[in-house]
């Protein structure tokens, strides 16, 4: 191309001295206007082609891979191609010059590859986010790991090519910098690390519900990357948390109760302990007109009166005999309530128990599980069950305990 160029320059009247600096000049220009073209071509032309095809088939993956735009990245490499390969011969016997537009176009390639290779992990992490086990091992942290490496494989490349140095020799040459490198990228290493053991003992996912009241995150993982992870708090606020406070700092995670068949309801009433005594005859016939605890109160009268005609002991013997008491009944009856309610699972732990006497009273400790796992529903479920309970306890002659009010001096006075 370069001789009809100088052919035609020359018989068009230029100067003898300047035919050699103008077709060059001249090739180089119409190398531009080819690249562009088919940077054209590629970008407007094939790219459709390619993004129509990939609609039509039946995989997501290569949606994946288009929506990432890796196809429109690796476009960019074409015509800085052009130029890297035709220079020698649009610019031929301008060493100098093929030395500046190749090096500039080397520089330029690598930045695409690195943007395109870039562009190819997001895509390989968004096809992995269409597999459910992408919940239990989040790979997100490797992905941003990966383009670190990648940016700094593609920053040490440039500049052996700015330098016309191997790129071995400035990787020997990097011990001073790798100190460096320790310090600025702190973080990120220890976040990586905490990483690998976050996800290799499956210890927290995407869409887990903890609690981690030193950073204030009480809500759901919707992000977990190498630095940070992303919690959204039950009020919709964000709270950031770094990624290496999780293994260094402890932190409650819901997923179990998540995954059980029921979310846990533990909670105390406290019985003013003034108001426990035996059950009389009179009680206990008001007692067993209750439907939930009938068959147990005749149960009981059964067996204690066993009992005690076989050891002599009279019925009025408050003392040797034995006989029930409200509060036990009350407790009867409580764990009666529980096993019939509808919405408490009844293949997990369901009791109802004493806890220590205090200066409060005598704590009856319900400990079921909710079999709606839902927090609002979970809720209504406990706050129903205590209110009935709380409701009921006076048919039993028992009494609540809460500390005097200004209610109550007012009703002495």
């Amino acid at each position: 191309m370069l001789p009809k160029l100088e052919s035609l320059l020359t018989n068009a009247g230029l100067a003898e001295t300047l035919v050699p600096l103008a077709s060059r000049a001249i090739a180089f220009l119409l190398l531009l206007l080819a690249s562009f073209i088919a940077y054209y071509l590629v970008k407007r032309v094939l790219l459709r082609v390619v993004g129509s095809f990939v609609k039509r088939t039946p995989w997501t993956w290569d949606d994946k891979i288009l929506e990432s735009k890796v196809f429109a990245w690796s476009a960019n490499l074409v015509p800085a191609l052009l130029v890297y390969l035709l220079a020698p011969a649009a610019l031929e016997g301008f060493e100098q010059a093929i030395g500046v537009v190749r090096g500039a176009a080397r520089i330029y390639l690598i930045i695409m590859a690195v943007l395109t290779l870039d562009s190819l992990i997001n895509a390989g992490l968004l096809i992995y986010n269409g597999f459910p086990i992408s919940r239990e091992v989040p790979l997100k942290i490797f992905a941003q790991v990966a383009k670190i490496i990648l940016y700094l494989i593609g920053v040490i490349v440039i500049f052996s090519a700015l330098l016309g140095k191997s790129p071995t020799v400035l990787l020997g040459s990097m011990g001073v910098l790798a100190s460096v490198l320790m310090l600025v990228f702190k973080d990120s290493i220890l976040g990586f690390v905490a990483g690998l053991q976050l996800s290799g003992n499956k210890m927290l996912s995407k869409g887990d519900w903890i609690e981690m009241p030193k950073y204030g995150a009480d809500g759901n993982v919707i992000d977990v990357a190498l630095t940070t992870v992303k919690v959204r708090n039950w009020d919709n606020t964000i709270t950031t948390v770094p990624t290496y406070a999780l293994i260094s700092d402890s932190f409650k995670n819901w997923r179990g109760m998540s995954e059980s068949g029921g979310r846990r309801i533990k909670r105390s009433i406290l019985v003013d302990m003034s108001t426990i005594r035996l059950a009389t005859p009179e009680m206990l016939e008001r007692f067993s007109k209750i439907q939930h605890i009938a068959e147990y109160i005749a149960e009981k009268k059964k067996a204690l009166a066993e009992w005690n005609l076989e050891k002599g002991f009279s019925g009025d013997d408050t003392v040797n005999s034995r006989r029930l008491t409200n509060v036990g009944t009350f407790r009867a009856y409580i764990e009666a309530y529980l096993k019939h309610h509808p919405r408490i699972s009844q293949d997990l732990t369901l009791l109802v128990r004493q806890l220590q006497p205090a200066e409060h009273g005598l704590p009856i400790e319900i400990y079921c599980f909710s079999s709606d796992k839902n927090w609002i529903n979970y809720e209504a479920i406990q706050s129903d069950i205590f209110d009935h309970i709380l409701a009921v306890a006076p048919e039993f002659d028992l009494r609540i305990f809460q500390n005097p009010s200004g209610a109550d001096f007012r009703e002495l006075k």
